[in-house]
């Protein structure tokens, strides 16, 4: 995928499908580590070992209509060949941890991406799902999560102008997160 934050997406999809209730994603920029890290954590219905063992084979996938899940064989690719590693950890009944980490400056690194579109799909889509989210850039913090949003707006999170309204207010966040720019 062209921006982590399709990739990011996937992931998250994938935590639906699995009857996750609560997700978080967490993204670490660092650039004395020159480090970023991406994690995406849900309390689904987990892996068992042999789909666990196989989670980066392109040719394994839960799905019932596609043969082949691509997402994370391709994420693996994209963060090894940028300094970087893939690991996922998941328990049956228990949920799943994926953590990306990428060398932060490599050339090869896909941008981060449209991070408030990704958020306002996610909150769009499944407004029944407690979802997280923190970012961190070198030292500085946003977090939010749906609870707040609900409580500020209550059921009308998912209608258009709300959901507009959250972007415009991710953007600015994250936009100071950069130091404004």
């Amino acid at each position: 995928m062209k921006e982590l934050s399709l990739n990011i997406l996937d992931i998250v999809e994938n935590s639906f499908k699995a009857k996750a209730s609560r997700i978080e994603l967490t993204i670490i920029e660092d650039d004395g580590e020159d480090l970023l890290s991406i994690e995406i954590k849900d309390n689904g219905a987990g892996m068992g070992e042999e789909i666990l063992n196989s989670v980066f084979d392109p040719f394994t996938t839960s799905s019932n209509t596609k043969k082949v899940g691509l997402g994370l064989p391709l994420l693996k690719l994209e963060s090894e060949s940028s300094g970087g590693s893939v690991t996922v950890e998941s328990k049956k009944g228990k949920g799943t941890t994926v953590r990306i980490t990428f060398k932060k400056s490599h050339i090869d690194r896909p941008p981060l991406g449209d991070i408030p579109s990704t958020l306002v799909t996610i909150i769009a889509t499944h407004p029944e799902v407690e979802f997280k989210y923190k970012h961190i850039v070198n030292g500085k913090v946003f977090e939010i999560s749906t609870k707040e949003l609900k409580d500020i707006f209550g059921e009308t999170i998912t209608s258009p102008i709300v959901l507009n309204g959250i972007r415009d207010f991710l953007d600015e966040e994250i936009r100071n997160l950069y130091g404004g720019v």
